[in-house]
């Protein structure tokens, strides 16, 4: 079956079927979204329990993201070829047993092999289930579904929080790791009878052929919007997960002076405040498709205006600003989100796996590498490790991010006005539905509906 023939459908979109399905995918998103930002909280027991560096700790986590964000783009062609269910599947079950190996390391090189498992496994899930909300959903509910499936995932952000933090000094470290290794188990079931890839019979896959898999990724590249929301996503994403993944919880207790119990609560709010603000992105995404980029640069300048109010306080920041700073930094969460919304609306549907992935990259790598910095830093000013550090540590370390938002910011500006020249020379019909709210194009992203 060609791309263009349109598929049998065997299922009401948007019905209950499809919230059923899209349930059992959010579920393993929370759970790898858990698995992800654990280290949140307990990198300073990981630090003294594997007798390791600041530089060490933030391998941890750079490696676990180089990890995923090397595999996007496999991952996006797997998708295009196999579908959801069995990337679903076969990331859970690679988390899981990450997990499972990383509740009973003891050394630096065990622990580290085991991140490198569950960002694997974490790899193949989220963009899985934005495939799962674009083919089940209709267009006018894909914009909210994609902000709530970013935001409701955040749970498991606040699983790591509070709720692991007790654990870990109530119970130790390898029963509270055991069991999140044990909720996967769960989930595999609950995937096998639940998790259907796609509403229609038939829906097109690409073969994996390595000349179609090259041109297909030359295409998906080659378009200006792919790369609009690659950058949309770098510019956006990094600040928020580097202060979840690692350095936040450093930040507010050795820099600000703050207790781990309120710490905590801080994390809990970031993570509140991007589900609450998400669903509200979302439908100004909906209903302004050709502000999307625009909200983005809104969003990170916000972003970069009070992280410098709080770097250049003198002395410690303030509860309240604190408060507003995880706020205001969460965000961040919510702007990621467009950037996959801009891939779905400048892809055909047969190549949408590819363009998620890609776009998925932007953030992780800046997260990655602004993480490595944080801690390169950090090592140079306090070599005796995280006792030592102190606020002005904090300040030098944490204003690296301002290097990317600078350049994430440069290049939305930039494909911004490349995506719109791109379609006003190729497509002008496709560029005036833009103007006029529609998020779905002709010639581009919309296909003929299913017979």
């Amino acid at each position: 079956m060609s791309a263009s023939t349109p598929p049998l459908q065997l299922h009401n979109i948007g019905g209950r079927r499809a919230y059923a399905v899209w349930g059992a995918a959010m579920a393993v998103y929370v759970l790898g979204v858990f698995h992800r930002t654990s280290l949140g909280v307990a990198g300073l027991i990981a630090a003294d329990r594997f007798h390791i560096t600041a530089a060490q700790l933030a391998t941890f986590t750079v490696v676990q993201l180089l990890v995923y964000a090397a595999m996007q783009i496999p991952v996006g062609v797997l998708l295009d070829r196999f579908g959801s269910r069995p990337l679903l599947i076969t990331g859970l079950l690679l988390m899981t047993a990450g997990q499972l190996w990383f509740a009973f390391a003891g050394t630096f090189g065990v622990g580290l092999a085991a991140r490198i498992l569950i960002g694997g496994g974490d790899a193949m899930v989220f963009v899985s289930v934005i495939r799962i909300v674009a083919l089940w959903f209709r267009v006018r509910q894909t914009p909210l579904l994609t902000q709530l499936t970013g935001q409701l995932g955040q749970l498991g952000a606040i699983a790591a929080s509070f709720p692991l933090s007790f654990a870990l000094r109530q119970f130790g470290w390898t029963p509270s790791f055991l069991a999140a290794a044990g909720i996967g188990v769960v989930l595999a079931v609950v995937l096998v009878f639940v998790l259907k890839d796609s509403p229609y019979q038939g829906t097109p896959q690409e073969p994996i052929r390595v000349r179609a898999v090259a041109s297909t990724l030359r295409t998906t590249w080659g378009t200006p919007g792919t790369r609009l929301g690659l950058w949309s996503h770098f510019t956006s994403q990094f600040s928020v997960t580097v202060f979840t993944l690692l350095w936040g919880f450093p930040f507010l207790v050795r820099g600000q002076g703050l207790s781990e119990g309120t710490a905590s609560a801080l994390l809990i709010i970031m993570t509140i405040t991007a589900m609450t603000t998400g669903p509200v992105l979302g439908g100004l995404v909906g209903r302004f498709p050709y502000q999307r980029s625009r909200l983005v640069l809104g969003i990170v300048g916000s972003i970069a205006t009070v992280w410098a109010v709080v770097l250049l306080w003198p002395g410690r920041a303030p509860l309240p600003l604190l408060v507003l700073l995880v706020m205001v930094t969460a965000l961040g969460g919510p702007g990621s989100m467009v950037g996959f919304d801009l891939a779905r609306t400048f892809n055909p549907q047969h190549r949408i796996g590819s363009a998620l992935g890609v776009v998925n990259v932007g953030g992780f790598v800046a997260s990655l590498v602004t993480m490595a910095l944080i801690g390169f830093i950090l090592d140079r000013l306090a070599p005796d490790g995280p006792a030592d550090y102190t606020l002005d540590d904090f300040r030098l370390a944490m204003s690296v991010q301002f290097l990317f938002w600078g350049l994430g910011a440069l290049q939305v500006w930039r494909y911004r006005h490349k995506t719109l020249g791109h379609l006003g020379r190729t497509n002008p019909e496709a560029l005036a539905a833009l103007r006029g709210g529609q998020s779905l194009l002709p010639g581009i992203s919309e296909h003929p509906p299913p017979s």
